[in-house]
């Protein structure tokens, strides 16, 4: 039953009448015997739920927002704030929001994770440098992106407010990661939490908030990590006897509104709770930190040694934890954290070092493949840098998402050819994104590296001069390689082909193939972009007898093509070309592969590669990533291309004595030969020649019902 429920009366347009209001899906208001609100004739009423006790900056933010609302909007509306879950826990409230049955929330981050898990991003522990740098990406770019995401599970992010900075407790002193060997640390749960204590050699232990003072009273934990508003009200200083103000994670609080509820109100009053709330942040944050002084106040007459970390001792920190951003970058995004790594590095000065941008799908269709390229490339990095760098300078990488947007690759590619630090691009997967690429490359004469880009188009027929280099297979070998695997199904096969340049050129190049030896696709189906249903294209492959299927589409329509045929039942080999492995296909359509036959071209495998190099990028990815088996490797070609472009740019840098273009694309062309992942480039380009893959590294390969990639054809071997 709720007792005294904090409510702030505001009116807002005189909206209807009272019943209107209870059809809006409200289903529980305060107990009979608690206070009745004022109400308004018409008014609506919006309530407001969260966890946090009314003697708390947050509670105060909160009634501020209810008064602001209600004077900016003439007393029109009303707002009723339920404090210390007065309408249920967090998830209970989090999960009333999502239905519409409660109107706003302030939910922590780490409650918010658990439906979506990229709010685990301001608890990567000691990743932003400064509290001002951390705010600067929650109220910027990275911090929008995140409350994007929130669409999708049926809320409206708003901003973030917040509890304050956690601090580590202990009963010696915790100023150095050492500090913290064999010690029992109490953590909420969180993969992410274990993952920073066990890089200090501690051991983490979940454990409820609640019984957390208990814990440490008992000697079941040693120390522990919480904001100062947390350690005081739960008196977890009267069991400690340290306090290390480390300010290495961020205890935040997401404001959202039911997106059930905020997408039926006026335009004019969705907009006055948007801007009330965000005008607020400040003021919030303030407050939070203003209170502090008063906690650290408390907790110093408690007896308890108060530490801060200096520069140096906040550095170890930040070095042993430096893994744990690429760790969770595929559960926060790697376009969130590739967009704050651009920015936090903007904010830098001082120190030479030489620049290479990537330009990936982190968003969209092909993000498993973007992820491959950033890792495969970071790896690259760490090594040369290991060894010196390049020219006695270190090389940086620096990421953008082209959303596979052509326009946007093209922009991109335009922003880092406007850096004078920047050597060269590394670039895939889509084709029409990278053909735009090469346009700019072109005119502004910075080498692009396509990691993954078969479109035949995209070579000049005259390459020397041109800018454009690749580690990738290339159309003009690949469509005999996949005419011959297709018809060792059988004499009548057919194609699916998205309606782009990519598709079209390899129906034409497919059907010269296959004309010249007296065949022809029995039909030719033409798909566009965001197509789903694919019943009507099984029925014509069932009804025409076809005995098999050349798909060439991304893994949007190649999840439901492959859907569509497990559902009805049609037994037919689909060979696909490799759009649909840059993602997680397996794990997205496991059900329905398990009853279609289909087999995919590929280039690169770590699974029994006997290549030294390959060996040692699968060792190193597995021990940088968590992952315990290189069959675990996703999208491993995307990671493999990434890595040996990157030592094939380094050597033409030291070739060339400087990153000057001309120099550098000349210096490409004239490479020693060289030991990479995929093979031994003897070597990888030359002035007629800026493909460095051909057949001998092609294979056919399908999944296995572990999901890994296994190969059905070798290689040959390469030179």
């Amino acid at each position: 039953m709720l007792r005294n429920p904090v409510v702030v009366v505001i009116g807002l347009m005189l909206l209807a009448a009272l019943a209107l209001v209870g059809s809006m899906g409200y289903r529980a208001g305060p107990a009979a015997d608690a206070p009745a609100p004022t109400v308004e004739p018409g008014a609506r009423i919006l309530r407001f739920g969260y966890n946090i006790p009314e003697d708390s900056a947050l509670h105060l933010a909160s009634v501020r927002f209810a008064e602001e609302v209600a004077t900016r909007s003439k007393g029109r509306v009303q707002v009723q704030v339920f404090p210390a879950q007065q309408l249920g826990t967090d998830d209970q409230m989090l999960e009333m929001a999502r239905r519409g049955e409660l109107d706003i929330v302030l939910i922590p981050t780490a409650k918010v994770s658990v439906a979506e898990p990229a709010m685990q991003y301001a608890d990567l522990p000691f990743y932003f440098p400064t509290r001002e740098a951390l705010y600067w990406m929650l109220d910027g770019e990275p911090g929008q992106m995140l409350l994007d995401k929130l669409r999708a599970i049926d809320l409206v992010g708003v901003t973030f407010w917040e509890n304050g900075f956690k601090h580590f407790t202990g009963n010696r002193p915790l100023r150095s990661p050492e500090d913290f060997a064999g010690l029992d640390v109490r953590i909420m749960k969180s993969r992410m939490l274990m993952e920073q204590f066990q890089a200090f050699g501690a051991h983490a232990i979940p454990i409820d908030f609640h019984a957390t003072r208990q814990a440490l009273l008992d000697g079941a934990v040693d120390a522990q990590e919480n904001p100062l508003v947390a350690i005081v009200s739960m008196g977890l200083h009267e069991v400690q006897t340290h306090l290390t103000l480390s300010s290495h994670g961020y205890l935040g609080y997401v404001f959202m509104i039911s997106s059930k509820v905020f997408d039926g109100l006026p335009a004019d009053v969705q907009d006055l709770l948007l801007n009330t709330a965000r005008e607020l942040t400040p003021w919030e944050r303030d407050e939070t930190h203003r209170r502090e002084q008063t906690l650290l106040d408390t907790i110093r007459r408690a007896g308890v040694t108060v530490d801060e970390l200096n520069a140096d001792e906040r550095a170890r920190f930040a070095t042993a934890t430096a893994h744990i951003p690429e760790r969770f970058e595929d559960v926060i995004g790697a376009d969130i954290l590739a967009r704050t790594e651009e920015l936090l590095d903007a904010a830098k000065t001082g120190g030479e070092r030489i620049v290479i941008g990537l330009d990936a799908d982190l968003s969209r269709e092909c993000v498993a493949a973007g992820l491959g390229f950033r890792r495969g490339a970071r790896l690259a990095i760490d090594e040369i840098n290991a060894a010196g760098g390049v020219l006695g300078k270190p090389l940086k990488l620096i990421t953008r998402n082209h959303h596979a947007q052509p326009t946007a690759g093209a922009a991109n590619f335009d922003h880092f050819a406007s850096r004078p630090d920047v050597a060269a691009v590394i670039t895939g997967v889509q084709s029409g994104v990278v053909m735009a690429q090469a346009e700019v490359a072109r005119r502004t004469g910075l080498p692009l590296l396509a990691a993954w880009s078969a479109e035949a188009l995209l070579m000049a027929e005259a390459p020397a001069g041109d800018p454009v280099f690749r580690v990738s297979a290339s159309d003009t070998l690949v469509a005999p390689y996949l005419a011959d695997h297709l018809l060792s199904k059988g004499p009548r096969p057919a194609i699916v082909f998205e309606n782009s340049v990519w598709g079209r050129g390899n129906l034409d190049a497919m059907r010269g193939l296959l004309r010249a030896r007296g065949l022809d696709f029995q039909l030719a189906l033409a798909i566009n972009r965001g197509d789903e249903n694919f019943t009507a294209i099984v029925q014509q492959l069932a009804a025409t007898g076809v005995d098999s299927v050349l798909f060439v589409a991304t893994p949007h329509a190649g999840g439901h093509f492959v859907r569509a045929l497990a559902a009805q039942g049609l037994a037919l080999p689909v060979v696909s070309h490799w759009g649909i492995s840059c993602d997680d296909f397996w794990k997205q359509h496991r059900e329905a592969l398990a009853k279609v036959d289909l087999s995919f071209f590929q280039t690169f495998s770590f699974i029994d590669n006997p290549r030294l190099p390959a060996r040692r990028l699968a060792g190193a990815y597995m021990a940088r990533y968590g992952v315990d088996n290189v069959r675990a490797i996703p999208v491993p070609q995307a990671v493999a291309h990434a890595y040996d472009l990157v030592h094939l740019l380094a050597l033409a840098i030291e070739r060339a004595g400087s990153t000057e273009r001309v120099a550098l694309r000349q210096a490409l062309e004239q490479l020693p030969p060289h030991e990479g992942a995929v093979r031994h480039y003897a070597p990888a380009f030359s002035p007629e020649r800026h493909d460095a893959l051909d057949t001998r590294d092609f294979r056919i390969a399908q999944f296995a019902d572990d999901g890994a990639i296994v190969e059905l054809s070798r290689p040959k071997a390469a030179p």
